[in-house]
């Protein structure tokens, strides 16, 4: 799975003028479910999240994890993240899980997260969704699932 994580102040995301989830401080992360990926991948993805240290300590140092501060996290699903731009001009997204897996996969990952005790909100996996959202710092992090530590 490939996650886009944004540090945010805030964020919404809503489907024909209705939010379908809104958060304060915390995480944005735009999620998508390639081919091949399974539960295990979902969960490791989820608990990388749940750790990363990109929100600001005492020192002003990037130390601390959504966890740690409390924070929400708003997934939205988003398989525009397969795009393979390696030919011509128009991207191709073969590389994503087919729609039933994704979804399977993109509720599995924010339920993973849920299980460890954050907040998690989340789009419409699969709607025309607009997303609002201030980034904080800005702070950006691209994660794989299929990287290893």
């Amino acid at each position: 799975m490939r996650a886009l994580i944004q540090r945010v102040t805030e964020a919404e995301v809503t489907v024909d003028g209705r939010s379908t989830g809104r958060i304060g401080a915390g995480l944005l992360v735009l999620v998508c479910a390639m081919q091949g990926d399974d539960d295990t991948a979902a969960d490791r993805l989820a608990a990388r999240v749940a750790k990363l240290r990109i929100f600001r300590d005492e020192a002003d140092k990037m130390n601390r994890a959504a966890q740690d501060i409390g924070g929400a996290i708003l997934v939205v699903s988003q398989f525009t993240l397969a795009a393979d731009t390696r030919t011509g001009n128009r991207p191709g997204f073969s590389t994503a899980a087919p729609p039933a897996e994704g979804e399977r996969l993109y509720l599995r990952f924010a339920d993973a997260l849920r299980g460890m005790g954050l907040r998690v909100e989340t789009g419409e996996f699969g709607a025309d969704m607009r997303v609002a959202l201030v980034n904080d710092g800005p702070v950006t992090i691209w994660m794989d699932s299929a990287d290893r530590a």
